[in-house]
């Protein structure tokens, strides 16, 4: 069975979506397949108009370790609140378990709305932790970690 975990975002800019995330996460564009310098020149080599070039935006780990990221356009704006989303942590952090870094988190949030996303909500709670949440530039809810 594949066990390989893809996150799929419904976006109205996919590369645009797809460049905040990669900032995001640390991650990159997807690479051409091979025989291909660009995406531009696979594009054009597949036949898909100029006008189609911004469907579809992927962005990889570039480490491999985490999980694909897919963007896809829709034609339909977001309604109502995630179902799913993602908790991101600090560049470098090591991770869960010590005390939070509170002014680490906010000073992650505003170089974030540097970039388009939107501060929700701070949430400081002793027994869950603490964390932020996030809009991205298109509404997809997130929370800072």
């Amino acid at each position: 069975m594949d066990r390989r975990l893809q996150i799929v975002l419904d976006a109205h800019d996919p590369r645009g979506l797809g460049d905040f995330w990669a900032y995001v996460l640390g991650y990159q564009q997807e690479p051409p397949p091979d025989g291909f310098a660009t995406w531009e020149e696979t594009l054009r080599a597949w036949g898909l108009p100029e006008e189609r070039w911004n469907d579809a935006y992927a962005i990889v780990d570039p480490q491999g370790a985490g999980p694909r990221v897919f963007l896809q356009k829709v034609p339909e704006p977001k309604a109502g609140k995630n179902r799913v989303h993602l908790d991101v942590g600090l560049p470098g952090a090591g991770g869960r378990g010590g005390p939070p870094d509170r002014e680490a988190v906010r000073a992650r949030a505003t170089e974030l709305e540097g970039r388009g996303a939107r501060r929700v909500r701070e949430f400081d709670a002793e027994q869950q932790g603490y964390w932020i949440v996030m809009q991205d530039p298109e509404g997809n809810e997130f929370c800072l970690v």
